[in-house]
C-alpha cells in the first residue's frame, strides 16, 4: 500500500514508523527540514519538504499512485485542503484527516464532509477519542485501561496484580474451573517489562499486569475477582481546562448527574469561557501545582484527579503533589513515551497517550481484511483488533483448534447476533461472526489473512 502523510510530528512519525516496519510504502510531507531529516534519518520512509496541501508538493510525494492520504499536521485548515487537493486532482480512494476544532465537528455541520463539499473518508478527533478514554477509564476505576469494541458489548481491559489478588499463583485453566459462568478471558500478560500470550498453564505472579476480554457487564465482577473492588469517583479533580478537560467535563454533567467536578485552569480567559460554558462544574483559576490551590479544590477528599494540560511534567508532577494531599486515585495525559515506564513507579493509577490513541484510530483504516477496530497497547508491541468475518473468508466454518494459532494470537471474544460468546478450541466462527483477538506485532498479518474476502464474495 502507497501511503502519503502530511505531518511528522509524533502521530505522523508514530503512524508512519508502524506502516514502514509492515511493508508499506510511506511518504511524509511536513514543512520542518529538521523533522524531514529525522524521517530520512531513522525511518524506512521518504521525507519531502514543503506543504501538504501543495498540489506540487503532493504530487513529488507520489499522489498519483497512492492509495491513501493521512493528514494530521497541527492545523486541521492544512488537513482539509489536503484531503480535498488529494480527492480533486489526484483521485486519492482513502482520505483521513486529523480535525481537532469542535465548531467543525457539531452534528448540524456533518455534511461538510460529505463527497460533495469537503471529501474526507475518515475524521480523527484527537480530543473525543482521549476524552473518551479518560471516561471509560473513570468508569472502571480498578483498571489502568479499558478499550471498547463490538459497539459497548466486549471490553479489553488491563489490570495489575498485586498482593491483594486472589488468583494469583493459579493456572489459568483453573480459573475456568473456580469460575465457569464468568465470561472473560486473559489474552496477555506484561511481565518484567515483557508481552506474551499465557498458556492455559501459565499461572500470574504479584507485580504482573494482565489484559483480559470480557463481556462489558461483567467488567466489575471481573475486577472483583482480581481483587479490585474501588468505587466509581464522585468526586473529580480536573487539571487543565483546555479541548480534553473541557470534553470530559462536559461529558461528566451530561452522563453522571452524581459525580461533582473541578476544573482548575491556567489561563484566566479560558477559565472564564469554560465556566460560562458548564453548569454544575466549578472552575478555579490558578496553577494546579500551587499546593494551596489544590488544597483550595478539596483534592484531598476527592476520588481521582485528572491531569490532562498540554504539558507532560505538569501532568505528573500534579498527580504525585494531589496523592500527597490525599487523593484516592490519579490518571494523567502523557505525550512522551520516555516517561510512559516511570509512571507506575510514582503511584500514579492510570495515564492516557493522546499519539497511541490516534494511531490506533488510524490503523483501524489501514489493516486489510474486515477489519473494524485497532487499539494498539504497550508502544505497539501487540493490537486488539475487533475483525469480521464474511462467507468467504478462509476462517469461516472451522473450529478454532483446527487453525493451528501461533503463541502470540488470542481469540478473546466472539459477538454473534448480539451476543458475546467466550471461544474455545471447539467454536467455529460464522458468516457475519465480529471477533475481538488479541495479537503480537509479528502476527498482526496472520489476523488480517484469516479475515480476508475473496473475490468471490463480490
Amino acid at each position: 500500500m502507497k501511503v502519503i502523510i502530511c505531518g511528522a510530528g509524533q502521530v505522523g512519525t508514530g503512524i508512519a514508523e508502524r506502516l514502514a516496519a509492515e511493508g508499506n510504502d510511506v511518504s511524509i510531507i511536513d514543512t520542518s527540514p529538521e523533522l524531514i531529516q529525522r524521517v530520512n534519518d531513522i525511518l524506512d520512509a521518504r521525507g519531502f519538504l514543503g506543504h501538504g496541501s501543495h498540489p506540487d508538493v503532493l504530487a513529488e510525494a507520489g499522489a498519483k499512485d497512492a492509495d491513501m492520504i493521512i493528514a494530521v499536521t497541527l492545523h486541521d485548515e492544512v488537513n482539509m485542503v489536503a484531503c480535498q487537493v488529494a480527492h480533486s486532482l489526484f483521485d486519492i480512494p482513502m482520505k483521513i484527516a486529523r480535525i481537532r476544532a469542535q465548531s467543525y465537528l457539531q452534528q448540524s455541520w456533518s455534511n461538510l464532509f460529505s463527497r460533495e463539499h469537503l471529501p474526507i473518508d475518515v475524521i480523527i478527533s484527537p480530543e473525543r477519542e482521549v476524552g473518551e478514554m479518560v471516561l471509560r477509564r473513570l468508569n472502571e476505576p480498578g483498571a489502568f485501561e479499558t478499550i471498547s469494541f463490538g459497539e459497548g458489548l466486549v471490553s479489553v481491559v488491563g489490570v495489575s496484580c498485586d498482593e491483594n489478588c486472589p488468583i494469583v499463583d493459579t493456572p489459568l485453566k483453573q480459573l475456568t474451573e473456580l469460575f465457569p459462568d464468568l465470561p472473560a478471558t486473559i489474552v496477555a500478560v506484561v511481565r518484567d517489562d515483557r508481552l506474551f500470550v499465557p498458556h492455559s498453564d501459565d499461572q500470574l505472579i504479584v507485580g504482573d499486569d494482565a489484559y483480559f476480554v470480557a463481556q462489558t457487564d461483567q467488567v466489575p465482577r471481573t475486577l472483583k475477582i482480581f481483587g479490585h473492588e474501588e468505587q466509581r469517583a464522585r468526586r473529580v479533580v480536573i487539571a487543565g481546562g483546555g479541548n480534553i478537560g473541557f470534553y470530559v467535563a462536559e461529558q461528566l454533567e451530561q452522563r453522571y448527574p452524581q459525580v461533582r467536578a473541578k476544573i482548575i485552569e491556567h489561563d484566566r480567559k479560558r477559565a472564564v469561557n469554560i465556566a460560562e460554558r458548564l453548569s454544575r462544574t466549578i472552575v478555579l483559576h490558578g496553577d494546579s501545582l500551587n499546593e494551596e490551590l489544590l488544597r483550595e479544590a478539596d483534592v484531598g477528599h476527592a476520588d481521582t484527579i485528572l491531569s490532562l494540560t498540554n504539558n507532560d511534567q505538569v501532568n505528573i508532577l500534579t498527580c504525585v503533589l494531589a496523592r500527597q494531599l490525599g487523593c484516592a486515585r490519579s490518571m494523567c495525559l502523557i505525550n512522551s513515551l520516555g516517561y510512559t515506564n516511570v509512571i507506575r513507579s510514582l503511584g500514579i493509577d492510570a495515564h492516557v497517550n493522546p499519539r497511541a490513541t490516534t494511531v490506533s484510530r488510524v490503523l483501524q483504516h489501514v489493516r486489510r481484511g474486515r477489519i473494524r477496530a485497532v487499539h494498539s497497547v504497550q508502544n505497539g508491541a501487540a493490537e486488539v483488533i475487533e475483525a469480521e468475518a464474511l462467507d468467504t473468508a478462509p476462517i469461516v466454518g472451522k473450529p478454532l483448534r483446527s487453525l493451528s494459532l501461533p503463541d502470540g494470537l488470542r481469540f478473546g471474544a466472539i459477538i454473534r447476533n448480539g451476543e458475546v460468546i467466550m471461544p474455545s478450541g471447539e467454536t467455529e466462527i460464522r458468516s457475519k461472526d465480529r471477533a475481538v483477538l488479541f495479537a503480537m506485532a509479528e502476527h498482526v498479518r496472520e489476523v488480517e489473512q484469516m479475515f480476508r474476502v475473496s473475490f468471490e464474495y463480490f
